[in-house]
């Protein structure tokens, strides 16, 4: 067991906005121990379930410390999987099953050749393998891994996992592959569309994406990991480094808006609908990796109170938020206002118009919500300093200029916004929506 302590150094870099490869090595390490105490948490929490299910789980456990000794990096990969985080938390708060400990370690097993038979969950005769794919088979039987033939088993029935388990095969859907270099730096995503925890709470698509439509995605990601990498190095490294799954949204409800997400329990993954063109994806992926980072940092580093019920004005939600929801969203906007700083010296025209309106109206908004965060009274001392760091960037941000028009517009936009949300919520008790 080890003790993870975050760097002051890398504390504060992080809280500027940044960190670099550097800082992600430290929040995965944090992690990664994060996920075998929640393992450890499952084996034992199966105890208290009937005997077989109880047997089970404490065999999975054992073949995979067996496993972890002749083939670290094969249960490495899997452990790290993000849905992993998700489905052993639900576990341990009496919602989850504990036979995926079977499933994540017959994954661990097909990667590492191992011989034995491993008896996995079906669901309605899906067997999920989280990072591979899932094996279709028919339901009421019990299901057979066999790692050393890459197989799924039921009486009467086989599917055969292809060498190459991120492609299909007849009755096996892979975890599909992203990829996309420029310049020497590489970025290698799953696609996954089959995880049942794979973004919980998120609004995945109840199908699979065609062939042609996984095309668009992998189009898409060159052009924007072209772009992050030319013009946004530090948040391109940091990314790439990061993030290791991207799952599917539909669009919002809302005239088939563009929308994403990430989940505190899936670090590494990233949940977001097709974007319309590069510039959105790569705002986007700079964005949700700030809500990344920070859920990661907040582990080891606690930065808010517990929540009193106090909630707050965010200028970028219409509803009032917790302020650790508040810290998550100043926090997210300054990487998007980081990203529209760098780009408008990129751009020309209205696009030009555009990125200097977008820096203006999220530095403002950001440095408003650090102000509400620093005089709520709800920060330990570690968030204080945190705060006073994202403060120290924005402060500098807000002195460089802007083009007159995109000033008017962000204003606009910000008071627009502002009278909306009172309307709806009424003047906020705790938060000063004054700039």
């Amino acid at each position: 067991m080890r003790r993870h302590r975050m760097p002051g150094k890398v504390f504060a870099a992080l809280a500027a906005g940044s960190g670099g490869a550097h800082a992600i090595g430290h929040l995965q390490a944090a992690q990664y121990s994060k996920r075998l105490l929640l393992l450890r948490g499952v084996r034992d929490a199966a105890k208290s379930e009937e005997p077989a299910r109880a047997r089970r789980a404490r065999q999975a456990y054992a073949v995979l410390a067996e496993i972890q000794e002749r083939a670290p990096d094969a249960v490495d990969a899997v452990i790290r999987y993000p849905s992993v985080g998700a489905w052993a938390r639900d576990v341990l708060m009496g919602k989850g099953d504990s036979g995926g400990l079977a499933s994540l370690t017959a994954a661990a097993a097909i990667q590492a050749g191992f011989s034995r038979p491993i008896e996995v969950p079906s669901d309605n005769g899906t067997v999920v393998l989280p990072s591979l794919g899932r094996a279709f088979v028919p339901s009421g039987s019990p299901a057979m891994v066999r790692p050393d033939v890459a197989e799924v088993t039921v009486p009467g029935a086989s599917v055969r996992i292809p060498p190459d388990p991120h492609r299909d095969a007849p009755g096996w859907q892979g975890v599909r592959r992203l990829n996309a270099e420029y310049h020497g730096l590489a970025i290698a995503l799953s696609f996954d569309e089959g995880d049942p925890y794979r973004m919980p709470g998120g609004d995945v698509p109840d199908r699979r994406l065609t062939d042609a439509e996984i095309e668009s995605w992998r189009a898409m990601l060159r052009r924007a990991w072209r772009l992050l990498v030319r013009r946004h190095w530090t948040t391109a490294e940091e990314i790439a480094a990061a993030v290791s799954v991207v799952t599917p949204l539909a669009p919002s409800a809302q005239a088939g808006e563009h929308t994403s997400a990430t989940a505190h329990q899936t670090f590494g993954s990233i949940a977001m609908s097709l974007p319309p063109d590069e510039h959105a994806m790569a705002v986007t992926l700079a964005h949700e990796l700030q809500h990344t980072k920070l859920g990661a940092l907040m582990d080891i580093v606690p930065l808010v109170l517990p929540d009193d019920g106090s909630r707050h004005y965010a200028p970028w939600r219409d509803d009032p938020r917790p302020i650790g929801g508040l810290l998550h969203g100043v926090y997210a906007h300054l990487g998007i206002a980081g990203f529209w700083r760098r780009q408008r010296a990129h751009e020309r025209g209205e696009t030009a118009l555009r990125a200097h309106t977008e820096f203006a109206r999220w530095r403002d908004a950001s440095a408003l919500g650090a102000r509400t965060l620093a005089s709520s009274g709800r920060l330990t001392d570690a968030g204080e300093l945190f705060v006073a760091e994202m403060t120290r960037t924005l402060r500098t941000w807000r002195r460089e200029p802007v083009p007159v028009e995109a000033l008017d517009r962000a204003r606009t936009f910000a008071e627009t916004h502002k009278a909306r949300w009172r309307a709806n919520n009424g003047t906020p008790s705790v938060a000063d929506t004054s700039d």
